[in-house]
């Protein structure tokens, strides 16, 4: 078994929900009605994208460096 260290992004939408994206593994997403909900789903939408990739011999990407950014404009 391998851990991995994969940044996650939640977002509010416009209809109130929370939106679960992991920026490193293009396409992996879901939303829930809070973000700890938001957070369970994205951690199970994780662990099926990584399995899909090993089962197709697909690399998974490995994050070297995350920040996050204040700008003002």
């Amino acid at each position: 078994m391998h851990i991995y260290d994969l940044t996650v992004i939640i977002q509010k939408d416009e209809d109130g929900n929370f939106l679960a994206v992991c920026p490193s593994l293009q396409g992996c997403y879901t939303q829930g009605a809070t973000p700890e909900e938001a957070l369970v789903m994205i951690r199970d939408a994780m662990k099926l994208h990584i399995a899909s990739r090993q089962e197709k011999g697909i690399r998974i990407p490995v994050e070297i460096y995350s920040s996050q950014l204040k700008i003002a404009v």
